[in-house]
Parts: structure tokens; C-alpha cells; sequence
């Protein structure tokens, strides 16, 4: 009698196990993934500005010991360490607050403070930047699986993926297609027009309208000249804020060559968001393309 009834308790045990095993989403109290639970804690490192974006995200700001200057969303990541910026990295200045992990895109730099990480022996993570909107849930399943978190990365990505269906269900039927130029300024001394490759024109795209200057044949960035913007014919202008305020808002934009004499110029039609949040492709993706293309159409 015992002897069955001990082997009855071991058969529950083992459906128990059995049972607790293949459910993927079980979680602790504190709502943690089970998958993610046995994970060991990292010093995290992300090299670029909208990876630390996504990295605090995914709930792992507590194991980001450094960060490079472009790195101003959340607040929390601004406060951290830096490392410099994204392109001119100091591989000491990294090594310094011993990382297990650097995690960044192939803008960060240069490559021989790449390798010097590696060969410190630093877990090094190059990840493709997304060259659409559509790529950001990618991006950030991506950078959770490096990270070792992936079903946070799902949840994550899967809530992005449908704010950006919901912005791009936002954009106004019937409306003409809009010509919209990119402009990358800081001060006077620094004008550029965007165009192919840009993250901008993947932002432009994303909210139902053409990239001037991507129209107009302009690869990557180029210095702003009147004859460029003559042939862009923008109906409007779109700014990073940082860039907007560096010229002394819309009359400083409206005295750099040739934007007068664009449609956009005449028609004073000029916007602008926030440095990080347009062109960092990340968790806020959805909400920028929104906030876009409200802009742009009542602009």
C-alpha cells in the first residue's frame, strides 16, 4: 500500500516537473519571464546610444554600467558612465568598468578600439542597423536575444510592431503625397541634406511620404546648396529639434541658401522632433512615425 502509494506521488511529481518545463510562459512574481529567471546578471555596455534605448527597454538598465554620449533616453541611461561617443570610442574608457558585453552597430568606432575589446577579452556584439521601420521589431528581438532575454525581446517587439501598424493606419487617405526634406543642422557651419540610406528617409517613407532628397538623387548626407534644394522641391522641411534650435528656430532655417525659395520655405511648413526619438529606430519607433506624421500633414 505504501509502495503504490509513494509511486503514485513520484508519477505526480514527474507531470508536475513535466508540466513546469514546457510552459514558456510561466513568470515570477515580479512578472519576470521563467526563461529569463536563470540568466546570470551582465555589465552591459552598449556602444550605441538607440541600443542603450532598447537595452532599458527590455528591463536591463540595472546591468548598464556605461554608455556613449548619444545615449539621452530614458533619463536613467543619460545618467550613466560614458564612453564617449559612438564613432570615437576610447577602448579604456570601456574596459574601465569591466564589461561582459559590448553591444553596438557597425557606427561604432573605430575599429581598432572594436578590437581591442575583443582581444581584452569582452563578449563584442555587432548588430545591422535597420534600414526600414518595419525592421525595428527585428532590431530589437535581435538585440534581446544577444542580450539573453529573449521573451521579453517578443513582448517588446510585438508591442512595437503594433504601434507602428497603428501610425501607419493614422496617415490621412486622399491626401496629396507630400515632398519632405530632410535637413541635418548644427548651427550655420553644419547643413546637410539627407537622402538614400538615411534614417530620416526610412522614417519619410514610413509615413506615406517622399524623401526630397532622396527623390532628387542625393546619397547619405550632402551639404546643403541652393541648387540641392531648388531641385528637392520640399512642400516641407523636417529638423531633428536640437538642429532647429542651433539655427535660432524657423527664421534661422528660413536664411540657410536656397530654403526660402522651396515650397516649404515660402510656406513657412517646417517641423521637427526630437533628435533620438526620430531617427532611433527602436521601442518608440511607432510613437514618433505617429507623432510624424500628425506633423507633417498639419504642417
Amino acid at each position: 500500500m505504501r509502495r503504490r502509494a509513494l509511486g503514485a506521488a513520484a508519477v505526480a511529481l514527474t507531470l508536475a516537473l513535466a508540466g513546469c518545463a514546457g510552459d514558456g510562459g510561466s513568470k515570477a512574481e515580479d512578472g519576470t519571464p521563467a526563461a529569463n529567471q536563470a540568466r546570470e546578471p551582465q555589465r552591459i555596455v552598449p556602444l550605441n546610444g538607440d541600443l542603450a534605448e532598447i537595452a532599458f527597454a527590455l528591463g536591463l538598465g540595472g546591468e548598464v554600467v556605461g554608455v556613449d554620449t548619444s545615449a539621452t533616453y530614458p533619463a536613467e541611461a543619460a545618467a550613466k558612465p560614458k564612453i564617449g561617443y559612438q564613432r570615437q570610442l576610447s577602448a579604456e574608457g570601456i574596459l574601465s568598468l569591466r564589461p561582459t558585453i559590448a553591444i553596438g552597430t557597425a557606427e561604432a568606432g573605430p575599429p581598432e578600439v572594436i578590437d581591442q575589446l575583443k582581444k581584452a577579452g569582452v563578449r563584442v556584439e555587432i548588430l545591422a542597423a535597420p534600414s526600414t521601420v518595419d525592421a525595428i521589431p527585428q532590431r530589437i528581438r535581435d538585440v534581446a536575444g544577444a542580450l539573453g532575454v529573449a521573451d521579453a525581446g517578443k513582448a517588446l517587439a510585438d508591442r512595437t510592431q503594433s504601434e507602428i501598424d497603428a501610425a501607419k493606419a493614422s496617415i490621412p487617405a486622399g491626401r496629396p503625397k507630400l515632398r519632405v526634406a530632410f535637413l541635418y543642422l548644427r548651427g550655420t557651419t553644419t547643413a546637410m541634406l539627407g537622402g538614400v540610406g538615411t534614417r530620416a528617409d526610412a522614417m519619410i517613407t514610413a509615413a506615406g511620404a517622399t524623401d526630397a532628397g532622396t527623390e532628387a538623387g542625393v546619397q547619405g548626407y550632402k551639404p546643403i546648396t541652393p541648387e540641392a534644394l531648388v531641385t528637392a522641391k520640399p512642400d516641407v522641411i523636417l529638423l531633428l529639434d536640437g538642429g532647429l534650435q542651433s539655427v535660432g528656430g524657423v527664421d534661422g532655417v528660413l536664411k540657410l541658401p536656397g530654403v526660402a525659395q522651396t515650397p516649404a520655405g515660402a510656406a513657412r511648413r517646417v517641423v521637427s522632433l526630437d533628435d533620438q526619438y526620430l531617427l532611433g529606430l527602436g521601442p518608440r519607433g511607432g510613437g514618433a512615425l505617429k507623432d510624424l506624421i500628425a506633423k507633417l500633414y498639419a504642417a
